[in-house]
């Protein structure tokens, strides 16, 4: 079976979040299900600099109005269909925003152009190429079964699936925009790609595809309602019976203590006295006190989603109770500058890194005792399944991924030999500092602490599972 992948950023070529964790670790997961994928990319400099040997193999004079083609590589693991078109990736600044951090304007042209080029590849328009399956994911790609159904190629077209990674992001764009897709009139309707009188790209991809995935079980059911939705709670509930929920996976090459080199000591399961050099080394690096008690752990974007300010409004609670913190993240510049304060309130015992460094953040797993992760949503999550693997102890917010990854350390779940964290409901100062004081309680029970970083470390959160997932659903699609 042959499956396109198409998205706006993969791993290790150009990322900015989890979106391209799973793209780049996808096509390995569906292999051993007898799936084939080749990925579609646009030509970020970043990406033809990688694939400087690749090779032409198709062009468009004009694909939405600007001079295109198609570059085949292999890259990173990776089989590659680059779209090479300067005049929308080739640009400084990041790959949806400009150096002063707006949106590039033409965003609506960058993502329907990579969209139009998918579909013609999963519809007979280029020679030489077929496939069974075009996954999209999110709204940067979504519009691609939408030029299935509305504008195919001469061939027959594929099955079609959308991947919701966040559904807050949907590629909304004014009413303009639809004279230059080159879609027909009738694409403009309430079950096309009209949304509140413009254009929706994520909209026109849930309408048109065969098949929709969530990156997890639990926020397939949250996009139901109003308050995770976002307007588009309607539209999944009417397609309610192709929806489905596939968790996502990680990389055991990427993440694991017992063959990390970025991190100072390597352990496992049945080593973990060796994390207190990690744990040492976490001190140092973030400025803390040294002793025994709780370090928390942060690696997030600070911002509201993520439930950051109710965490910075607790720290004076978390370092009254005995814990320390370490924070590597940015985003909102008032979020920044309120745990900046915090560190200064309380030097030794609250250190504040902003910006992102990958090893840093592999050391925080591996040193830290718990992961703080009190999100308002979450769809999947990544950062909870590194602690999982790294007996970094997650706390987390009962909401989308984080609900269906780690299991709560009530006392039957102790007792049961079950429990991997400490789950709590609603994200407010009060909850979130009683789940804190709920982990340096536990924190002071070695046994039961060393059980639930175990449970953990030993529990299968590869993409082993989720790739068949991914390959009986294709194969489903496929056969009807």
């Amino acid at each position: 079976m042959h499956a396109l992948s198409v998205a706006s950023e993969a791993y290790p070529l150009v990322m900015t979040g989890g979106l391209a964790d799973v793209v780049g670790a996808l096509p390995a997961a569906l292999a051993p299900h007898g799936v084939q994928t080749t990925t579609l990319l646009p030509g970020y400099p970043a990406v033809l600099e990688a694939a400087k040997r690749a090779k032409t193999v198709h062009q468009w004079p004009k694909l939405l109005g600007v001079e295109a083609r198609i570059l085949r590589a292999d890259v990173a693991g990776l089989s590659l269909l680059i779209l090479d078109a300067p005049t929308l990736y080739t640009r400084d600044g990041g790959l949806y925003a400009g150096p002063t951090g707006d949106d590039w304007p033409d965003n609506w042209r960058r993502f329907a152009a990579l969209a139009r080029a998918a579909a013609d590849l999963a519809s007979g328009a280029v020679a030489d190429y077929a496939f069974d399956i075009l996954h999209a994911h999110d709204w940067q790609a979504a519009m691609a079964p939408a030029y299935l159904r509305f504008a195919p190629g001469p061939g027959t077209p594929a099955k079609s699936l959308v991947t919701v990674h966040n559904i807050a992001f949907q590629g909304r764009f004014e009413r303009t925009v639809f004279a230059e897709l080159q879609l027909p009139s009738a694409a403009f309707a309430v079950d096309g790609v009209e949304y509140y009188g413009g254009v929706g790209f994520l909209k026109a991809g849930l309408e048109a595809a065969d098949a929709i995935t969530t990156v997890s079980p639990t926020y397939a059911e949250e996009i139901l309602r109003p308050e995770f939705g976002m307007g588009l709670e309607g539209l999944i509930a009417a397609h309610r019976d192709r929806v489905t929920g596939i968790v996502n996976g990680i990389d055991p090459a990427v993440w694991s203590p017992e063959r990390d080199t970025s991190i100072p000591q390597l352990y496992g399961p049945r080593t973990l006295a060796r994390r207190r050099t990690n744990k040492r080394a976490v001190e140092q690096a973030f400025g803390l006190e040294q002793g025994d008690g709780p370090i928390f752990t942060v690696v997030s974007r600070l911002t509201w989603q993520k439930g950051m300010d109710v965490l910075a409004w607790s720290l004076d609670d978390l370092v009254a109770a005995g814990g320390r913190l370490a924070l590597l993240g940015s985003g909102d510049a008032a979020l920044e500058s309120a745990f900046l304060q915090a560190a200064a309130r309380h030097p030794g015992r609250i250190g504040v890194r902003i910006g992102y460094d990958e090893p840093l953040s592999h050391l925080l797993q591996s040193g830290g005792d718990a992961i703080l992760i009190p999100s308002r949503f979450e769809p999947c999550g990544l950062t909870q399944l590194y602690g999982l693997a790294y007996g970094c102890v997650p706390v987390v917010a009962r909401t989308g991924g984080l609900a269906d990854t780690v299991i709560d350390a009530n006392e039957a779940a102790v007792a049961a030999g079950v429990a991997t964290g400490v789950v709590f409901d609603g994200v407010s100062y009060d909850a979130l500092t009683r789940a804190i004081r709920r982990a340096i309680a536990l924190h002071a029970r070695p046994e039961v602490w060393t059980a639930l970083q175990r449970n953990g470390m030993r529990a299968d959160f590869s993409w082993a599972q989720s790739g068949r997932r991914y390959a009986d659903l294709y194969r489903s699609l496929a056969a009807a």
